[in-house]
């Protein structure tokens, strides 16, 4: 192409030297940038409309606008990842939708920046970019909550051992163990819906650092895009990645939810522990040992869950020095966000079908937890009901816990005569005080593990989906 054909540059009018070819290439973001497509032409639409509003195009020049902007958005949505090599000209995705929306509507097209900057629309893209990745997540940590409450139904009252220290404690409904998880993934849903209200301002008509140089009605693209209003400050609007930064730090703490619950699932699926046998749907087996079935996808999710923590840091880092407003550095701030994005929607896609295949063995579960003095605590209870002082009681039943150990015996099997040489205090309903039903049920508190309690937060899990699933379809 003859060099007074080449597309110009949106900035060449001040430069007379060439880029450097080298530089050039390094220096692009299109080969990234290319999946905002859809949410630049959203926002350019949005900014037509608005500018149409201030008397810069006719209502005709818009509705060919549009139609521009949509066959653009039609052809990134049929070509994908392909328009970057067919578009080696083009340094970012608003680039490309200028040098394509040219193509499409001719000269009108140059007419779509007036009174917009780079800054503005690529701030802007990320925040619909963001809003729909948290949409996404908060979809599939739904989906996900829903197969842990139905896991936990199937359970029933089955009781495994609790750890502390990764030491036998007492022992628990497998049940209150899994509704755990919920828990951590119900503060996972609302820091990321928290997030989302926060990033909800449109950055459109901040210009490039003062401001639009039009005298805009900046809340019309505020409304077309869905925001709530718009940016209160262009200079905090343009250089902004808080939203991006809130993200992926919610990400990060999800990630370390789902490699906790990645890490038990591994540690019980042992033969070491043996609570669990893991689907063989989900699992693989070693090229050398023919009897080994390997737990990949918790594996997997455990290592995933670094590369949610890494994008925090990288943006944290990218952002920690800059100078007010934008600077070219923000541009890597993009792809740990798009990956943040695609390894969460990964993870959320597989655990509700991995959750619900999960097999626990309850028979190992109920004998693990009958055995290592996890009575223990509710012995000591049953003496401070006597009026002994917990301390007591403390040092009472650890004495009893010595003689177990000594005899190869646990605290029931110990005979009444044995118990009263630490005490008068223990009577014939000692032993029906620390049964297996006993221990859980002496957990009578919210939050507890005592079977009653157990089946109120169950509802109350299942209460709240189901209240999040009508607000959803109302929206």
């Amino acid at each position: 192409m003859p060099e007074q054909q080449k597309p110009a540059k949106m900035w060449s009018g001040r430069f007379r030297e060439p880029l450097n070819t080298t530089f050039e290439s390094w220096q692009r973001s299109f080969p990234f940038d290319w999946r905002l497509v859809p949410y630049e032409v959203e926002a350019s639409i949005a900014h037509a409309r608005a500018i149409e509003a201030a008397g810069i195009l006719t209502s005709e020049e818009l509705l060919l606008m549009i139609k521009g902007l949509q066959a653009v958005a039609k052809l990134q949505a049929e070509q994908g990842e392909a328009i970057v090599a067919a578009n080696p000209q083009a340094e970012d995705v608003d680039h490309y939708v200028e040098l394509e929306l040219t193509k499409q509507i001719g000269d009108l097209a140059l007419k779509l920046h007036t009174g917009r900057s780079r800054n503005e629309q690529i701030a802007t893209d990320m925040r619909l970019f963001v809003r729909e990745a948290i949409d996404n997540t908060l979809e599939g940590l739904t989906a996900w909550r829903k197969a842990l409450i139905d896991l936990a139904t199937n359970a029933g009252e089955a009781i495994m051992p609790s750890y502390t220290h990764l030491q036998r404690a007492e022992p628990v409904l497998v049940t209150h163990w899994l509704l755990s998880y919920v828990s951590m993934l119900e503060r996972d849903s609302t820091r990321l819906a928290d997030c989302r209200k926060r990033m909800n301002l449109c950055p459109l008509g901040s210009g490039a650092v003062a401001g639009a140089t039009l005298a805009l009605d900046r809340t019309i693209a505020s409304k077309a895009l869905d925001f709530d209003a718009p940016t209160p400050n262009s200079m905090d609007a343009t250089s902004d990645r808080d939203f991006a930064l809130e993200f992926t730090q919610a990400l990060s703490t999800l990630g370390i939810h789902i490699s906790r619950f990645a890490e038990e699932l591994t540690l019980y699926s042992t033969a070491e522990f043996g609570f669990l046998d893991l689907p063989e749907a989900f699992s693989t087996g070693s090229s050398a040992m023919p009897q080994k079935k390997n737990p990949d996808l918790t594996e997997l999710i455990r290592g995933k869950s670094a590369r949610l923590l890494g994008a925090a840091v990288t943006l944290s880092t990218l952002i920690k020095g800059l100078p007010l407003a934008y600077n070219k550095d923000l541009q890597e701030g993009q792809e740990p966000v798009f990956d943040a994005a695609d390894t969460i929607d990964g993870i959320l896609k597989v655990m509700p079908s991995f959750t619900r295949a999960l097999r626990f063995r309850f028979d190992k579960m109920r004998t693990a937890s009958q055995t290592g003095y996890l009575n223990a605590m509710a012995a000591a209870t049953y003496l401070t009901e006597k009026g002994v002082p917990f301390r007591k009681a403390h040092e009472k039943i650890g004495n009893a816990v010595r003689l177990g150990l000594e005899t190869g015996r646990e605290l029931q099997e110990l005979t009444l005569d044995e118990l009263r040489a630490f005490g008068p205090e223990f009577g014939e309903d000692f032993f029906a005080a620390i049964t297996l039903e006993a221990t859980l049920d002496c957990h009578n508190v919210i939050g507890g593990t005592a079977r009653t309690r157990v089946r109120a937060a169950l509802e109350d899990a299942r209460r709240k989906i189901a209240a999040e699933t009508e607000s959803n379809l109302r929206k």
